[in-house]
């Protein structure tokens, strides 16, 4: 997509709105709420890496805490949670030799969507020897809720990525649980050109009785996807099996293409969050960022 065209995305629709009696707009969803999203590009400048270019529109925010040991940056949504409807937006580049963390504030919260469902879109790309971690806290999709979610990586052949998202059906602690809803989730992975992953994932309708099946998810009510691609990723398949290790949740990791893939699932999502952040901070050998 190009700078010019996700500009035009991301820019506040205040003039239609002002001008909708008049001439109202064809394809417009009938519920929006909130559309925007960030913009980030990192390159080098004195040996250290910084964010070159930031955007940000709607409700959605990103900062750079001071005290982080990497060019770190929070994504903020100050609306403080999605329904249906709500668009956002988040492209992220990195120029060659790059080094940057992206996380989240807080855990989004995905509420109930009465017709239009929420859409995430996440583009990553990654130049020459350039190494991101893309590690946002969990999605919470509370009862009814709609999500359609499509995350792209384009990345060097010796470009490092470390992603890892995770999903909760509803928050146990307050009794809730996810009757009814929608999961659309769509992965596409791409490095040095060549289509190394792709990932998809549908849960529709009666979303708690299919988790409760046994061949779909055995009462899970979380789930979590810890994805490593670099020149040396397969050589480390047993250190991300020693990281999960000792866990509460089910888990297993695989290897092929050049990527390491982990994966756990459990019925309890605290005991989740737990092990997703022991597993990554024992495998990337660094602590997890504060907001955590």
């Amino acid at each position: 997509m190009s700078a010019n065209a996700l500009r035009s995305d991301m820019r506040p629709d205040i003039d239609q709105a002002a001008t909708a009696a008049a001439a109202p707009v064809p394809n417009v969803p009938a519920f929006v709420r909130a559309r925007g999203g960030v913009r980030v590009a990192f390159a080098t400048a004195g040996g250290r890496t910084h964010p070159l270019t930031v955007a940000e529109s709607g409700g959605y925010r990103i900062r750079f805490p001071r005290n982080a040991q990497t060019c770190e940056g929070t994504i903020i949504n100050t609306g403080g949670g999605m329904t249906g409807g709500d668009l956002m937006q988040v492209d992220v580049a990195l120029a060659p030799g790059a080094q940057a963390l992206l996380t989240s504030q807080a855990a989004e919260k995905l509420y109930r969507a009465e017709a239009d469902p929420t859409r995430i879109e996440v583009a990553l790309r990654l130049g020459a020897g350039s190494t991101l971690a893309w590690l946002p806290q969990e999605m919470i999709l509370f009862d009814r809720a709609r999500l359609v979610r499509r995350l792209t990586v384009d990345m060097a052949p010796d470009a490092s990525l470390t992603l890892a998202e995770s999903i909760v059906f509803g928050r146990t602690a307050m009794g809730e649980e996810v009757v009814e809803g929608q999961l659309d989730d769509r992965w596409s992975i791409r490095r040095g050109g060549r289509l190394v992953l792709v990932e998809a994932v549908r849960l529709e309708g009666a979303v708690a009785a299919r988790l409760a099946r046994r061949a779909v998810g055995g009462g899970a009510r979380a789930l979590a996807t810890i994805v490593h691609i670099a020149p040396d990723a397969e050589a480390r398949l047993e250190d991300m099996r020693a990281a999960l290790a000792g866990g509460a949740s089910e888990c297993g990791a695989s290897a092929w293409n050049g990527l390491v893939v982990a994966r756990l699932i459990g019925s309890d999502p605290a005991a989740l969050r737990a092990d997703l952040v022991r597993t990554i901070e024992t495998f990337r050998g660094q602590r997890m960022p504060r907001y955590w």
